[in-house]
């Protein structure tokens, strides 16, 4: 992974986030205010023109970092900095790095994983996007022998999983803590936006 390659990976995950956005608003209006799908679209629109606009860097984690700051600054949600969490821990791995093989990314994804668990005080568990991102970067790891292909859509099925797996919980942060047992039976919406991020990889993988 290059440059290029990451622009345009973060560039398909904006575009699904786009797309998905009133699916994504609709989930989040059940127990939260219902600026989800926005909150995403935006982060990651300003994510990917902040990495664009570094024409004359080609350090992943410079690159990385300015996207963190900006995605921050545009989506001014909970979710929105743990993404800047997130992203901003990928970039601290691959800092000093021009290119990077499918294990480097695995271990940049996991980094932004656990710094979204130092940061957040969450974990797996707990009825968050983490429900997603956890297995989902831990199988990408996992699968790496076997290809990029196979690597990724295994982290996809991971976090599908992970996601379905929120239904059996009730939510322990945020606004959707002050209902309960009520959210016992529904998915989370940050779990939901853990799969689009890697099912949005794989699309970008599979092109």
């Amino acid at each position: 992974m290059n440059k290029l390659h990451l622009t345009e990976a973060v560039r398909t995950i904006k575009e699904l986030m786009v797309e998905k956005a009133d699916y994504l608003a609709e989930l989040d209006a059940r127990f939260g205010d219902g600026d989800l799908g926005i909150s995403m679209s935006q982060g990651f629109t300003a994510a990917t023109k902040a990495m664009e606009e570094e024409k004359d860097n080609q350090d992943l984690g410079i690159i990385l970092r300015t996207a963190a700051n900006a995605f921050n600054e545009a989506a001014p949600s909970t979710l929105g900095t743990i993404m800047s969490f997130m992203i901003m821990g990928m970039a601290k791995n691959l800092k000093g790095k021009t290119n990077s093989g499918l294990e480097e990314v695995a271990d940049a994804m996991i980094n932004g994983v656990h710094m979204i668990m130092e940061k957040a005080k969450s974990k797996p568990g707990d009825k968050t996007i983490l429900d997603s991102l956890y297995p989902g970067v831990y199988a990408l790891k996992a699968n790496i022998e076997k290809g990029k292909k196979i690597a990724f859509k295994e982290a996809l099925k991971a976090a599908e999983e992970g996601l379905e797996s929120t239904k059996n919980r009730k939510g322990k942060h945020g606004r959707i803590a002050y209902y309960g047992e009520k959210t016992i039976g529904e998915i989370d919406g940050g779990a939901v936006v853990g799969v689009l991020i890697f099912k949005a990889l794989m699309q970008y993988i599979e092109k």
